[in-house]
């Protein structure tokens, strides 16, 4: 399922134990044409962080109720690493984001997830997942040709 970015605009963020906000904007890759992050509005919640979320973090969208499930915690999100909300995306960053949350990085391959050729990637087991969840619907990115 296709979905417009400015459709999941101001959906609700909900992580394993609660809601962190909701969705602010995307940071798009402009060689892939993917989006790398979702930034979070927290509201009153991390006021001096800006927090980005992976399509790696993705567990499902839920068009009924307006907000994306994901496979994140609230403690893990306060302890991620800093992004100053007036800097780019660093390579630095974003190495030790990934490092962080122990996910492969999408910059050590040739494709749009790196060395894996979609990004329907579950974050516990790293394989790609063919069949949607049992609830909500698969987010994936494929390469076209």
């Amino acid at each position: 399922m296709l979905c417009k970015t400015k459709t999941l605009k101001g959906y609700r963020l909900e992580s394993r134990d609660g809601e962190i906000g909701k969705v602010k904007e995307f940071y798009f890759d402009d060689r892939h044409w993917t989006i790398r992050y979702l930034v979070a509005d927290t509201g009153d919640w991390l006021l001096d962080k800006q927090v980005l979320v992976s399509p790696y973090a993705l567990i499902a969208v839920h068009e009924a109720d307006r907000h994306i499930a994901i496979d994140l915690t609230k403690k893990q999100i306060e302890d991620s690493p800093s992004l100053d909300s007036h800097k780019p995306v660093s390579r630095q960053f974003e190495e030790a984001y990934y490092g962080y949350y122990q996910w492969p990085g999408y910059w050590d391959g040739p494709y749009m997830w790196g060395l894996i050729r979609t990004s329907c990637v579950t974050p516990k087991s790293r394989k790609i997942r063919r069949k949607p969840r049992k609830h909500g619907i698969t987010i994936c990115a494929a390469r076209m040709r």
